[in-house]
């Protein structure tokens, strides 16, 4: 039997975070992880680049059923507090569009400074998965590979069952509901969706990619769709695919910024003869352009055109409908949305409101970001706030 100051369950970057924030207080804290090695998520984030934060990451870019919850550890610790320990590792880095932040290297800088920032008396135990976790006498008992560890701060950051192919499983919800905390339902989030029935046409366009404006209710983005085998994906619908729901239409601008009815109208006073294949052409791949047109179905010359069919042709580029029906699930969302019940965490310190020592972070919990740095961001917040009170 060993007793520790904290154990924590799980060594992304949510774990490594709290741990070596915690291991420079002096607290001798074990890190568990059925996995091999730490930090898998993170290596393959952002093409191996990791895409470690993003300069905009505010609470109005997360999701959660209590939208004020994260405010306060996004508040302490900051992008610019993570980008502070990224320069003092002396790792080069570049920002792209839209506040994302990448490594110039490798993924593998980012893990190897949270490593370097765990003490000695901050312990891993790798490739061995927790066989039972209890609680008693204010410690929690939790049994590795047949030996138990104590400690009266628990830290629950196995993340969500995102990329289960990277060993990830729900499992933190198990043991949420062991401790009688709710669970909002979990879902596939940042995926791409798929579509059926007379969309499956679409599918013929698998590989283009063009500059859209998604809308899904109240929510829009600006960025690029691309058209795959099995439905749509893309910066624009990974981010709409967050807010989604089965049964709902997605609205797809093909011509952001545009007034899409006047474009039309301008190139038939301008150009009579022409069809609107080569006019859309002048503005989308041609291939999308070809499609599109047929499904218009205005054959005619442009000059032959009524405006109001021209009107009305804008009008359908502006907001085209698809139905998706479904996604491609977790094997291929980025992230989790939903999780544990932010109702039964503190905002302060992450930790169960009626158990104080148990804490839960990153992923697994209710709050989900935007594509682009911000699921990182909260796993470091929520990571440093834990770190700094177990």
């Amino acid at each position: 039997m060993f007793n520790h100051d904290a154990i924590i369950i799980g060594a992304g970057a949510a774990g490594l975070m709290a741990a070596g924030v915690a291991g420079q207080r002096d607290r001798r804290v074990l890190v568990v992880d059925h996995a091999d090695e730490p930090g898998k998520k993170i290596l393959i984030s952002g093409g191996g680049r990791c895409n470690f934060t993003n300069v905009g990451a505010k609470a109005d870019r997360y999701i959660s059923h209590n939208p004020h919850f994260m405010k306060s550890a996004l508040g302490r610790f900051t992008a610019d507090d993570f980008i502070a320990m990224v320069d003092a590792a002396g790792i080069a880095w570049h920002e792209k569009t839209l506040g994302q932040l990448f490594c110039d290297g490798s993924a593998r800088q980012i893990v190897d400074m949270l490593l370097r920032a765990c003490p000695p008396h901050v312990r891993f135990s790798f490739g061995h998965g927790v066989s039972a976790i209890s609680h008693a006498d204010g410690r929690f008992r939790v049994t590795i590979n047949g030996v138990d560890h104590l400690a009266p701060s628990l830290v629950i950051a196995t993340g969500g069952p995102s990329i289960p192919k990277m060993g990830a499983t729900g499992y933190a919800y198990d043991l949420a509901r062991q401790f009688g905390l709710k669970v909002v339902e979990p879902r596939p989030a940042l995926v791409p969706l798929t579509l059926g029935g007379e969309e499956l046409l679409f599918r013929d366009l698998s590989g283009v990619a063009t500059m859209t404006r998604v809308s899904c209710g109240k929510a829009m983005f600006e960025e690029a769709s691309l058209f795959t085998h099995r439905g749509l994906s893309g910066p624009a619908i990974l981010q709409i695919s967050s807010y989604w729901r089965h049964g709902q239409p997605i609205a797809i601008d093909f011509l952001p910024g545009e007034d899409a009815g006047a474009l039309l109208i301008a190139a038939k006073q301008a150009r009579p003869r022409a069809l609107l294949p080569a006019v859309l052409g002048d503005h989308l791949p041609q291939r999308l352009a070809s499609v599109l047109a047929e499904r218009l179905n205005l054959p005619r010359e442009l000059g032959n055109l009524p405006d109001k069919a021209l009107r009305s042709a804008g009008q359908q580029l502006s907001g085209w409908a698809f139905h998706p029906n479904g996604t491609e699930g977790f094997a291929k969302a980025e992230v989790t949305i939903g999780g544990i019940d932010t109702a039964g965490l503190s905002s302060r310190n992450m930790a169960a409101r009626h158990l104080p020592g148990l804490h839960f972070i990153g992923e697994g919990v209710d709050v989900t970001g935007w594509l682009g740095g911000y699921n990182f961001q909260w796993a470091w917040a929520s990571g440093w706030v834990v770190g700094m009170e177990i």
